[in-house]
């Protein structure tokens, strides 16, 4: 079987999973409907971007020696997914004619018609407008750079028609949780070093996305060539694109590693990184020696441990170093 192939069969049968929504009376499972939207958005990749968000509000909150509460958490959390729905719907709005050319993303559920267009712009609009609201509840300066922020994120699916450093877009997309979760709890009240340990953190979720998302976009290379789409690896060549990728996680792995000095953390920390580092080099190994159908494994498992393993750790300093007094 052609690596083509094998890809093309993997993305059939989980769309087709995804799409086996339907009552032997022909009326919609109520639980495969939620499915069915959570697919079209991919909700479980949220998992990337939320543990490095709420990271940085661990480490906001510990400067105030407190939990910054319930409510405050929860609106992060709000905001967070409607942040990553609205990008994940645009994306999907705007890539609706190209995915239905090309062989492994035609399944979707905008180019089998398994979601109206109408429905996903809803959506989209839903979402966007609950960030602005949770924003809005947080505190003025996040209202005031919510709409900002919007941008940001729906502009990375653009940018693939016009430069090969879209990956990097798509980076600068997650890297704006951090920020975002860092603003939820401090507002304008930032001093100097909250700052720095702020963007050294954006930084790395930066090149981190951009190094996976640089492996991810293999898969497409042959169809991004011919039907002149950009990428890294379309401009550069696929073994350039890799050592790009994988210069971007060590310096990601730079940056965590100041974020730990920055914030004075200490021996869990170190191990969470020294993990981080053993997924790093295991992604590269998979995307280098294995056939393209292990990307997804690459992309999804070993990143979304990453991700888990640094919110983990930077609870566990955190909390024993006396960071957190619980209160609702």
């Amino acid at each position: 079987m052609s690596q083509e192939s094998e890809v093309r069969g993997w993305s059939s049968r989980s769309d087709a999973a995804a799409t086996d929504v339907r009552r032997p009376g022909g009326g919609l499972r109520p639980w495969a409907a939620v499915c069915k939207w959570f697919s079209f958005v991919r909700f479980s990749h949220t998992i990337f971007a939320l543990p490095f968000a709420l990271a940085g509000m661990a480490v906001a909150a510990r400067d105030q020696r407190g939990w910054p509460g319930a409510r405050t958490f929860g609106l992060i959390l709000l905001a967070m997914v409607c942040a990553r729905t609205c990008a994940m719907a645009f994306n999907r709005i705007v890539d609706r004619d190209i995915d239905a050319r090309n062989p492994r993303t035609a399944h979707r559920h905008l180019p089998t018609g398994q979601i109206s267009l109408p429905a996903a712009w809803f959506l989209w609009g839903l979402s966007g407008a609950g960030l602005v609201a949770a924003s809005w509840f947080l505190n003025p300066l996040c209202f005031v750079l919510s709409p900002v922020a919007l941008f940001v994120i729906c502009f990375y699916s653009v940018t693939k028609r016009f430069t090969p450093y879209t990956h990097l877009f798509l980076g600068l997309a997650l890297g704006l949780a951090p920020v975002g979760a860092w603003l939820a709890v401090k507002g304008g009240d930032l001093t100097l070093l909250d700052g720095l340990r702020m963007s050294v953190l954006a930084a790395a979720v930066v090149f981190w996305v951009a190094g996976f998302d640089i492996i991810y976009s293999l898969q497409d290379y042959e169809f991004d060539r011919r039907h002149g789409l950009h990428s890294l690896a379309v401009a550069w060549g696929p073994k350039n694109a890799l050592l790009a990728a994988f210069l971007g996680h060590m310096v990601m792995l730079g940056l965590l590693l100041l974020f730990g000095l920055l914030c004075r953390f200490r021996l869990a920390y170190l191990v969470g990184w020294f993990l981080i580092l053993i997924c790093v080099l295991l992604e590269h190994w998979i995307a280098r020696r294995r056939s393209l159908n292990w990307i997804q494994t690459a992309f999804f498992r070993l990143n979304a441990l990453i991700s888990v393993v640094f919110l983990v750790v930077t609870l566990a300093e955190v909390v024993f170093q006396g960071g957190f007094r619980l209160r609702l």
